[in-house]
């Protein structure tokens, strides 16, 4: 029995239907644009072999609840954690791709998806920390970091669009971050410093993501208030 073709969506209707859900324009951000691009690409496949977006999900936790192993090994092991936080945070955001490219987009894939970022998130803080990065500041990074991403969660229940506008402290830039600085704790093992400064940045990067989200949110919510 011949087997049937399935059509998927162009990059830019992609791109679109992400607009749609999202709120925002991903082309705004050369970063976000590349990184859907990538997803985008890498999503094909997958959608046309007919694979859920919650089994893209799940691998996507088992993927980065492997660096927490390899950054408590210590000595060049965060060599390898580095790449395999690069896969989690492509296998993160694929999920999304695929529902998106087969229309298979759900509340509740939408949850397990936010709720399995923040777990990578978690674990990339966790990872610095195990490395050597105060205990006080791998918090205020991994606080600031769930704070940016509950406050455009939150806004979205108020009816704005879950993105609203796209700031310095999305989840590409946590994901490039997180590999810079276990990369360079694995070149330099035994060193607090780059665990350290990764962490400084995960808690720079989310300060200044907070402030450029909190003023759009406010701004936009009592725009509505007052329509």
């Amino acid at each position: 029995m011949a087997r049937s073709v399935v059509t998927l969506p162009s990059l830019g209707e992609y791109l679109a239907g992400w607009e749609r859900l999202h709120g925002t324009d991903p082309r705004a951000s050369r970063l976000v644009h590349g990184w859907l691009r990538a997803s985008y690409l890498l999503a094909r496949p997958l959608a046309g072999r007919g694979v859920s977006p919650n089994a893209v999900t799940a691998v996507g936790v088992v993927v980065a609840a492997a660096v927490v192993p390899l950054a408590l090994a210590g000595g060049r092991w965060p060599l390898l954690a580095a790449p395999v936080v690069v896969v989690s945070g492509v296998v993160d955001n694929l999920d999304g791709a695929v529902a998106v490219l087969t229309g298979r987009t759900s509340r509740w894939g939408a949850l397990a998806d936010a709720l399995a970022d923040r777990v990578s998130d978690a674990v990339y803080v966790v990872a610095l920390w195990l490395l050597g990065a105060p205990g006080w500041l791998a918090v205020v990074a991994g606080a600031l970091a769930m704070l940016h991403e509950y406050a455009r969660a939150r806004a979205g229940g108020l009816g704005l669009p879950d993105a609203a506008v796209i700031t310095v402290a999305e989840r590409p830039t946590r994901v490039v971050g997180a590999t810079m600085f276990l990369l360079a704790a694995g070149v330099y093992p035994g060193s607090v410093a780059w665990p350290t400064a990764g962490a400084v940045f995960g808690a720079v990067v989310g300060a200044t993501g907070l402030l450029q989200l909190l003023p759009t949110l406010r701004r936009r919510l009592l725009d509505d208030h007052v329509k």
